[in-house]
């Protein structure tokens, strides 16, 4: 659908983009302010723009309230750990915002495929996870869940222009190449993951991002509307007076050592 629709114009998208980003600061202060708990989770498959909409979400944010969740697979003492529990720790304290890209649904869709977990894991997590999520929601947290949703055919020219990006051919992994085959068999675990995890304390909203920069802007417009923030007093800030000198010498800048000024090759090599 996504792509049949016309592109946003750059300067639209960006204008736009900037205005829904001092929202979000705005919102920041209110988590700060209030002491909530937001928990974000990124879904989707790969190359779906997830960590392209997680980095403009937390473009102007203070990383100290706004912190990113991307666990790398779990260690031998993790995987005999109840499967939820390491991702208990990165839940938010009060006045935090946890952006989880990729979660515990981890279990519902590459486990799944790749035949990580066993029948009887999968099953348990269909069956857990929404008492999980209920218990989230019951406790005060604010639990958003999107799933960027590509087509196959956008996905490949994603992987093949990464493979052709030396700058970001270490995006591409030997498990994206091996979602290529396995696309049916991802498109039938979401499914399943839908029927039994979309619940009304947490639904699932699908994002389409056939255009990323259309999915960036849907998506954070939804969760601004998603949280109830509201603008918080500005905080009056002045700066002291700066004290006369004391006395204090510092010592000869030769006896530091200073990095080469490679700017300065620059504006010499243009001369």
């Amino acid at each position: 659908m996504a792509d049949t629709l016309p592109k946003v114009p750059k300067k639209v998208y960006e204008n736009e983009l900037f205005r829904l980003q001092s929202e979000l600061v705005t919102l920041q202060e209110w988590v700060r302010a209030t002491g909530a708990r937001v928990v974000v989770i990124f879904e989707g498959r790969d190359a779906a723009g997830k960590g392209g909409a997680i980095k403009r979400v937390t473009e102007y944010l203070n990383p100290r309230i706004a912190r990113i969740a991307a666990l790398p697979a779990p260690t031998e003492r993790e995987r005999g750990q109840w499967y939820f529990q390491r991702y208990i720790t990165h839940l938010p304290a009060p006045g935090e915002i946890v952006l989880f890209d990729r979660s515990w649904y981890n279990r519902a869709g590459v486990e799944r495929v790749m035949g990580f977990c066993t029948q009887d894991e999968y099953h348990r997590f269909l069956h857990q996870c929404p008492i999980f999520e209920r218990m989230l929601v019951e406790d005060g947290i604010i639990l958003l869940k999107y799933w960027f949703s590509v087509s196959d055919r956008e996905q490949e020219r994603r992987f093949r222009a990464r493979r052709d990006d030396p700058m970001r051919r270490w995006k591409l992994s030997p498990m994206d190449l091996e979602s290529i085959t396995r696309w049916e068999d991802y498109s039938r675990a979401k499914d399943e993951m839908f029927v039994h995890t979309d619940i009304p304390e947490a639904r699932w909203n699908v994002v389409e991002s056939e255009d990323k920069k259309r999915a960036r802007l849907n998506m954070i417009a939804h969760l601004l509307t998603a949280v109830p923030y509201v603008e918080q007093p500005a905080r009056k800030i002045s700066f002291p007076k700066r004290p006369g000198p004391a006395g204090y010498i510092r010592p000869p800048r030769d006896e530091q050592h200073y990095v080469p000024d490679h700017a300065a090759t620059l504006t010499r090599n243009r001369e």
